[in-house]
């Protein structure tokens, strides 16, 4: 009689196994999601992205709002890229500019659905920061 392999596996190898599947799974999306968000900045094919802009935003940043959204479609992309190459780093910047995202949907005062979703996604953020593995030490302990 077969054994299934799930059955004959030992755990500490399916902790692994389950840990590495939930990292790769928020790596890929917090790889993807703000890429293309921040490609979408320049052409504005899912939404106007100036909707979503606090007007207290272009009175401190003296720039257009749509000026303003492509800076913030290369920060997006770039920290995808980062979150691709170092997960845990990109992963907090994920975290800190999705809060910043959340305070200006405060401060503009609608679209509380978008910054509750956002919420959502901070925390995942964090969740894969928590799940990446640790920086190396460079240092040898004496």
């Amino acid at each position: 009689m077969k054994a299934f392999p799930v059955l004959s596996t030992p755990a500490p190898q399916l902790e692994a196994a389950r840990h590495r599947q939930a990292f790769m799974l928020l790596r890929t999306v917090f790889v993807i999601a703000p890429i293309l968000f921040g490609l979408d900045k320049f052409t504005n094919l899912l939404t106007d992205w100036t909707m979503y802009l606090a007007p207290v935003a272009t009175s401190v940043v003296p720039l257009p709002a749509q000026t303003i959204m492509y800076i913030v479609g290369v920060v997006e992309i770039v920290a995808g890229v980062v979150v691709a190459v170092r997960p845990r780093i990109g992963s907090a910047i994920v975290a800190l500019w999705l809060l910043g995202i959340i305070i200006n949907l405060l401060v503009l005062g609608s679209f509380y659905d978008v910054a509750l979703r956002d919420f959502g996604l901070l925390v995942g953020a964090l969740a894969l920061n928590r799940l990446s593995p640790a920086p190396l030490s460079t240092h040898k302990a004496a």
